[in-house]
């Protein structure tokens, strides 16, 4: 496989899923604690990364949980955000400017502050109140999935809660065969595209976030590549006017309960364009993971479906994805 290593992507969840005992006493801790509030709070891809989080607790709870970006959060303020508040933050590099500065506007204004990162001697982790570290560069979404249903669960709103944590051990292996299977349809689909400079990216419902991410942060900002992204909702008031015979649409489609908005958005896009992606979590098989837990689970597999999709884009086009003309080159 491409720019791909087993083992390392196994080591890597794992590392994430050794965490549940430190995550559930971090739980426990801001229980203890007390809050009245959860706050996700992140800058370009861990601000779409968290969007699915904030999605199950406004499914599953009454409490108040909100996604939001840093940098706006920090200019048109919150009346509701201060000491009763839980700031979560992720962090694959532990230096990303925006977030390290909403870690300290968080704090300034009473929050408990709770930071997920892979390297524990970074400035993001010496900001937070609550460093959590995994291996480097392992994926957040095993961390917030045990994070949310545990919060969930302690508040009598996810019953599940213990069935659900022990499943994810099964996750390095179902990840893996998930990539593994998308291998082929990613090198097909970058041999096609090599000379193709603007996407359509629709996803909806948890796997929103997703298309939001893989839009700005792999298509724009690493492969310098132009992108409509827009919500399976939205898709329907305005953004539809654009599709031709030779539009590409890459369609994220989950299990979740948004998933008639995708087949609708699918069914409009196969009749008008000749150029349509459907990546649908239904069609990899996660073995070891129950049916009513697989929609928890989609956005990593559209993660680890699209990295691959990024692998041979990058090689069928010769440009590297961690080339950048202005992101952390130039002042701004």
């Amino acid at each position: 496989m491409l720019g791909f290593n087993k083992e390392e992507t196994q080591a890597q969840i794992r590392s994430a899923i050794a965490l549940r005992p430190e995550i559930e006493k971090t739980v426990a801790f801001i229980e203890e604690r007390g809050y009245d509030n959860i706050y996700f709070i992140g800058a370009g891809g861990t601000y779409a990364a968290v969007l699915p989080y904030e999605l199950y607790f406004q499914a599953h709870s009454t409490l108040p949980v909100r996604a939001a970006i840093g940098k706006e959060l920090m200019l048109a303020q919150d009346a509701a955000f201060g000491e009763r508040s839980i700031a979560v933050f992720t962090s694959i590099s532990g230096t990303t400017e925006d977030v390290l500065e909403a870690i300290e506007f968080a704090k300034s204004r009473g929050a408990y502050t709770i930071g997920f990162t892979g390297y524990d001697d970074s400035p993001f982790a010496r900001a937070v109140d609550c460093p959590i570290i995994s291996a480097p560069k392992t994926w957040f979404d095993v961390q917030l999935l045990l994070f949310t249903t545990g919060v969930l669960s302690r508040r009598g709103e996810f019953d599940d809660y213990e069935a659900f944590a022990d499943e994810l051990t099964h996750l390095p292996d179902a990840i893996v065969a998930a990539a593994e299977r998308a291998e082929p349809i990613a090198e097909a689909f970058a041999r096609k595209h090599a000379d193709t400079d603007y996407y359509f990216v629709v996803g909806a419902g948890n796997l929103w976030g997703y298309a939001y991410l893989y839009s700005m942060c792999v298509l724009e900002e690493m492969q310098w590549l132009r992108t409509t992204r827009v919500h399976g909702a939205e898709f329907f008031h305005g953004s539809l006017e654009l599709i031709e015979k030779d539009t590409a649409l890459l369609l994220f489609k989950g299990e979740d309960q948004s998933r008639p908005l995708m087949d609708r958005v699918e069914n409009f896009a196969v009749k008008y364009s000749d150029d349509v992606t459907t990546i649908d979590t239904r069609d990899y098989a996660l073995e070891g993971v129950s049916e009513r837990f697989r929609p928890f689970i989609g956005p990593m597999v559209i993660d680890a479906v699209t990295h691959r999709f990024s692998k041979h884009l990058e090689a069928v086009r010769g440009h590297s994805l961690d080339l950048r003309r202005y992101y952390r080159v130039v002042e701004y």
